[in-house]
């Protein structure tokens, strides 16, 4: 089976690793800030916050912008659930916005519209999250400028993005947002095995987030309410969690960032090579903004039914039997059952259910070799043609 993404770990990786084994600090060492620092300044952010999963990094900046009861969080129907689910887990209310049908991300338009209408209603939203989908920044700048009219802050979910750029800016710098989300899941562009990381340039942020991965526990004196007792001493001052980083996940992510930019090259060549060997098929291939340099994460095909005797099931199933693990992204939130028993409604946001319905995502790894790509191709040609 040739999967959708893949981590690739080689030895270098593996002995990054091992040293932590070998070493006295399996936790609460030195990898976890060498991580940080190391994206962070890959990024051009003042802060790296390492964590447990992209999921952790979301709620803890939705908790550090002060996100809660009565609050709204707006984020895209066309993405993990986690992106949602974090503004619940703060007891704020979550909408969403439809995406553009060009990009899969978050629409401008529709965005502009919900805005004017939750303003007549006093329902504007406290935080946006705008999805990177598939490696592929939002519009940004206009977002930022609609933040600054309507005083929302602005969480990039750029899980799919580490490795991106927008408007020639390393993705992951806040130059519009106030933070930025990154995933290191195994099938991400670079991988902790499971992990997290938010950036951020505000030094008030940081300081909350650090301290919610970590119980809300600190031995810094200044956050202190009393002098400290010795040098045994800590105080809890705010209610946090358990989401560190462990040293040896932040160690292969070290390790990994060194050749993120090699990763992300290789995905663009094989892009390009899609995009000529699928030329002929009934299929919408995903759009390249101009103002963006995708991580292509993922390689997500649209299948033109229209002019298929066949469904997406069909072709799923049948791709799925010949090797190909293809896969699909993202079933839209508002049709999850636990959302729609909070009131949403199938209907309610057309383009992201458009898409889904005829989503498939295909293999792309920085590893894929050009025979498994052209397997690909033509297993994708022997069912559509």
């Amino acid at each position: 089976m040739i999967p959708y993404g893949k981590q690739d770990i080689n030895q270098a990786d593996i002995d990054s690793v091992i040293n932590v084994l070998k070493s006295n600090l399996l936790t609460q060492g030195p990898q976890v800030p060498l991580f940080e620092n190391t994206v962070a300044e890959y990024c051009d952010a003042k802060y790296g916050i390492a964590v447990n999963s992209a999921t952790s990094a979301l709620h803890i900046a939705c908790l550090a912008l002060g996100l809660g009861k009565g609050d709204y969080l707006w984020t895209s129907p066309n993405t993990f659930v986690a992106s949602a689910n974090c503004g619940l887990y703060c007891g704020a209310k979550v909408d969403f916005v439809d995406i553009d049908p060009l990009t899969y991300n978050l629409s401008i338009q529709e965005l502009e519209k919900k805005l004017i209408q939750a303003e007549k209603e006093n329902k504007l939203p406290k935080i946006l999250i705008p999805v990177h989908f598939a490696g592929q920044s939002c519009d940004m700048e206009k977002i930022h400028i609609l933040s600054k009219q309507y005083g929302f802050s602005i969480i990039e979910d750029a899980s799919h993005a580490i490795g991106a750029k927008y408007l020639d800016k390393p993705v992951g710098g806040c130059q519009y947002s106030d933070i930025t989300i990154f995933s290191f899941h195994p099938v991400k562009i670079i991988t902790t095995a499971e992990g997290g990381l938010a950036t951020t340039n505000s030094p008030k942020l940081s300081e909350k987030m650090q301290l919610f991965r970590s119980h809300g526990v600190t031995r810094d004196p200044s956050l202190m309410s009393k002098l400290s007792e010795g040098g045994w001493y800590y105080q809890q001052v705010d209610l946090g969690f358990n989401y560190r980083m462990t040293e040896l996940q932040a160690a292969l992510g070290v390790s990994q960032m060194q050749r993120l930019d090699k990763f992300v090259t290789q995905r663009h060549i094989l892009q390009k090579r899609y995009d000529l060997l699928l030329n002929d098929l009934a299929i919408i291939k995903p759009y390249q903004d101009q103002d963006s340099y995708s991580a292509l994460h993922l390689y997500p095909i649209q299948v033109d039914l229209d002019s298929i005797d066949k469904s997406r099931q069909q072709i799923f199933d049948e791709l799925r039997q010949s090797g190909i693990g293809v896969n699909v992204h993202y079933i839209p939130i508002h049709t999850q059952p636990y959302y729609q028993q909070l009131g949403f409604q199938e209907g309610s946001f057309p383009n992201s259910e458009v898409y889904y319905d005829r989503a498939i995502s295909i293999p792309l790894f920085h590893t894929m070799t050009l025979e498994q790509q052209d397997e690909v191709v033509n297993n994708l040609k022997s069912i559509l043609i």
